[in-house]
């Protein structure tokens, strides 16, 4: 039997479980098993893979996404760059010694999930949020060249704070992503406080979120014309983008 899992603390329901397990029972995939690892410490990490050596590939969530990049012997290009890691690659090497590689995967699913949407008129991006996820999304505009902006509660040298945001600053930048979690089931009855007032048609508003389907914040966009994505489509691309990674 060969071992996957997920890594983070706490753990409560996870999208990534129910996804491979269905994914195993769909394919007819034998002698693969994903499960929940909730460590309360980073330092005890090792311990799954030093005492399973079928331990072949970890998915990482909050809090340990930067936390774990000591503890791996490469990175890729990608989580160089954006300085944290949500999928890594157990290989042995001849001597038995583990081998480890970080990956960021979110980068991946949020690319791929946009593109088909850009329109030439989508020039410029506000982003809500300066959380880890932010990380990633920043990573992949500017990979695309679309210069963007950065929303949080606080000022400071690089971000703007929301008090900042006007009618104008809203029109003048077409992409509108939600990095922050408000408006996450159940607090469905909340969005991003920004002026709503200035989206338009030329407007596309992404939320990272994928429950609800239809956060307030999309919902608010829609109504005045502009194109929205929840989160669902980049969660399961990065899933299989993991998957490909382990399986290379």
């Amino acid at each position: 039997m060969k071992y996957l899992g997920l890594i983070g603390y706490p753990l409560g329901h996870s999208f990534s479980k129910k996804y491979y397990l269905d994914k195993f029972d769909k394919g007819n995939i034998q002698g693969i098993d994903y499960d929940l690892y909730p460590i309360s410490d980073i330092e005890k990490f090792p311990e799954l893979y030093t005492s399973n050596p079928d331990f072949y590939g970890v998915n990482v969530t909050i809090p340990y996404k930067k936390d774990v990049i000591p503890y791996l012997d490469e990175l890729s290009e990608e989580a160089k760059v954006i300085g944290a890691v949500n999928c890594i690659q157990i290989k042995r090497q001849e001597n038995g010694r583990p081998y480890l590689k970080g990956f960021n995967t979110d980068a991946y699913g949020f690319e791929q999930s946009l593109l088909p949407f850009l329109k030439p008129e989508h020039k410029k991006a506000l982003i809500l949020g300066n959380g880890g996820a932010t990380k990633a999304v920043k990573y992949v505009l500017d990979k695309l060249r679309i210069p963007y902006q950065v929303v949080s509660r606080t000022k400071d040298a690089e971000n703007i704070s929301y008090a900042d945001l006007t009618d104008s600053i809203i029109s003048q930048h077409q992409i509108i992503i939600n990095c922050s979690p408000v408006g996450t089931y159940p607090n469905i009855d909340q969005c991003p406080d920004i002026p709503y007032e200035g989206i338009g048609p030329d407007h596309l508003l992404y939320d990272l979120i994928y429950n609800p389907e239809e956060t307030l914040f999309l919902q608010k966009g829609k109504a005045r014309g502009a194109a929205i994505k929840n989160g669902f489509e980049m969660l399961v691309l990065q899933a299989e983008k993991n998957w490909e990674v382990w399986n290379q």
